[in-house]
């Protein structure tokens, strides 16, 4: 791993960087208050995720301004950024590593920064292009009632309640409340009334979100909080797009509207029964036959425990005609079904 400090013109990125960069580029980028490693580890954790996603890519974690590990506070005279704004920042990091061509893999909020940035490749505001979108819990509708109020329907406003308490009290109980029931199953989470205690990776969240400096937080809020609908832009899209969603998470609903909107024939969405938004935290093993499948489609696959194989490029020209069929990409799947229950 290597740690890099980008200097952009809206303010420095963290990224860290994994693997051989001579490979293919993968680049994550996390949901609200997250940073690669309470965000994606759970999935780079599961050895068939590692060893089929390393063996094909270099991986570029990019943080959110001030959500990477250890980030101090940012000046609070520096100004807030858009959800544009973010979208530009990712196109200087793939210029400051020379990356022209890249898959994209993000997770709700880090889901709609890359998918803006993907939609405005296609309008040649950037000179880079995107090779295929893996997208978990995605938005790409303007911020909903639905949004606003999935958490408590005393909230009139979660956007303004959520901003108000993190810009005044921080990194409090209730914002950590509202941020892990954004995340995850009520299941897992456990708690008062639940048969199951608080699963080990709520608690381990709940350690990380204790970290994030609180104004930093708030600034990705508002930034995701003043999205515009990108619904139109998704149908020009010429990128495979691959989507999970757990059949729990408050944004499922936005996650079907997507995939209404994508070219049937190059998209699939996967729906994880039992599991919350951050299926590569949740339920990470229901993505692995679904990513496996994917990257087939671009000559990509996971090595055996024998074979030391050749990079694999990133080549249209290696997707067998079967793997543009809508059955192989999972559109016709049932949800997966990751737990059950056993009766001793």
């Amino acid at each position: 791993m290597q740690e890099h400090l980008v200097r952009t013109r809206l303010g420095s990125v963290s990224v860290s960087v994994y693997g051989d960069q001579d490979k293919p580029a993968l680049i994550t980028y996390p949901d609200l208050a997250l940073n690669y490693v309470s965000c994606f580890q759970g999935l780079l954790f599961c050895p068939e995720a590692y060893s089929l996603l390393l063996h094909n890519f270099c991986i570029y974690h990019i943080s959110p301004p001030g959500h990477e590990l250890g980030a101090a506070a940012i000046d609070p005279d520096d100004p807030v950024l858009s959800v544009d704004d973010l979208a530009d920042q990712i196109a200087e990091v793939l210029n400051f590593f020379g990356l022209t061509a890249v898959m994209c893999m993000g997770v709700t909020a880090g889901a709609y920064i890359l998918t803006l940035f993907a939609v405005s490749c296609l309008t040649m505001k950037y000179r880079q292009h995107v090779l295929g979108l893996i997208l978990v819990s995605p938005l790409c509708k303007a911020p909903s009632w639905t949004e606003w109020l999935y958490n408590k329907v005393l909230f009139l406003n979660l956007k303004n309640v959520m901003s108000q308490l993190l810009y005044f009290y921080g990194m409090c109980g209730v914002v950590k409340e509202i941020l892990l029931k954004r995340y995850f199953s009520k299941e897992v989470r456990g708690g008062a009334g639940a048969q199951l205690p608080e699963s080990d990776i709520v608690q381990a969240c709940r350690r990380s979100l204790d970290e994030r400096q609180s104004l930093n937080v708030w600034r990705f809020l508002e930034a995701i909080n003043g999205r515009s609908d990108i619904s139109e832009g998704l149908r020009k899209l010429q990128c495979r797009s691959l989507i999970f969603v757990g059949d729990m998470s408050p944004f499922h609903a936005d996650a079907l509207h997507m995939t209404s909107k994508l070219d049937r024939r190059f998209s699939a969405l996967v729906e994880v029964q039992a599991c919350g938004s951050m299926v590569t935290e949740e339920q990470p093993h229901a993505m692995l036959i679904p990513l496996e499948y994917f990257l087939m489609g671009y000559g990509l696959y996971r090595p055996s425990k024998r074979s030391v194989s050749p990079r694999s490029p990133l080549s249209p020209s290696w997707i067998s005609p079967e793997l543009y069929s809508p059955e192989s990409m999972g559109l016709k799947l049932k949800p997966i079904k990751t737990r059950i229950s056993v009766e001793i």
